[in-house]
């Protein structure tokens, strides 16, 4: 299983964001993650901040596609892809209704539809091909030119049936949050492995974004993600997730605990069927925190193949 580190940037100044990728790359992450959320814009600083750190993966987990026409992510997307030696991973979710509809004032029914139709349309305009497509949400017409990018690598924020459906189908694989090793198991893995194969796809990517923490006080830890993301607990896809977990909330999906207890709760999500950890490295004290980036990132090394 590749480990990568999702970089803390929110409220952070700029440059602490370029360090920290630099830092990740520097101590042997596979990749370093970004996500979209209501600060510095994740692709702009992936394309910056990823020319100072060479051979890892730059991702997004996630940005919201709605709000971003194809066209324009897909221009976005390459210049990312021309200005950092073509790695990035696009990493998509369609978000949730009380910030597409309540923020950015748009539509939020049938979001797998509009999944489905947004890459239809974006994956031949990443290729550099000429796009005239309209479905029953979205039209797109015209081409990006962008000599010497290569389209990234695709994935998605897919949880239930449907998405998954799509994900399979058309993506490169899934990312998860809020999930176990039995969710991964007997819900991601069957069902997205069964539509890459019927679409004729590789077997799909399965990246479990998580909060890890090597720590002696785990009851502290939970209380502190009960208080401030407890809310994930109430939103639908999230909750459809947990319940089939048998969580009770976000807290019941954290991996806590020292050394040992963290590193098999790694290789039952491992043996699940994940293919990618995003380590959240956030909770506890700064000494706790870099104590458990220094364990995931002997882990990261350990894992990543080895070079001729």
């Amino acid at each position: 299983m590749r480990i990568g580190l999702f970089l803390n940037e929110l409220g952070v100044p700029f440059e602490t964001v370029v360090d920290q990728t630099r830092e990740a790359a520097e101590q042997g992450f596979a990749g370093v993650w970004q996500a979209g959320r209501p600060g510095w814009d994740p692709l702009t600083t992936l394309a910056v901040s990823g020319r100072t750190a060479p051979g890892v993966e730059l991702g997004t987990a996630i940005v919201p596609n709605l709000p971003r026409h194809p066209l324009a992510l897909a221009a976005q997307a390459l210049t990312v892809q021309a200005a950092t030696g073509n790695r990035l991973t696009l990493g998509l979710g369609v978000s949730h209704r009380h910030i597409i509809e309540g923020q950015f004032g748009m539509p939020f029914d049938r979001p797998a539809l509009r999944m489905r139709e947004y890459l239809t349309a974006l994956r031949p305009l990443l290729n550099g091909e000429d796009v005239a497509y309209e479905g029953e949400t979205l039209k797109a017409e015209g081409a990006v030119m962008a000599p010497g990018a290569e389209a990234p690598s695709v994935m998605i924020a897919a949880l239930g049936p449907a998405m998954l459906k799509v994900a399979g189908e058309l993506t490169d694989g899934t990312i998860l949050t809020w999930a176990g090793a039995e969710v991964i198991e007997n819900h991601v893995v069957p069902a997205i492995t069964k539509a890459a194969e019927a679409a004729g796809r590789p077997s799909p990517r399965v990246a479990l974004s998580t909060f890890v923490s090597i720590t002696n006080e785990p009851d502290e830890r939970r209380a502190w993600v009960a208080e401030n993301f407890g809310v994930a607990g109430k939103m639908p896809a999230y909750r459809a997730m947990m319940d089939r977990g048998n969580a009770a909330g976000p807290e019941d999906t954290l991996i806590l605990g020292d050394e040992k207890t963290v590193e098999r709760e790694l290789a039952r999500v491992a043996d699940a069927g994940a293919t990618d950890l995003i380590a959240v490295t956030i909770l506890g004290p700064e000494e706790e925190q870099k104590r458990t980036n220094e364990f995931l990132a002997d882990l990261a090394r350990a894992s990543r193949p080895k070079q001729n």
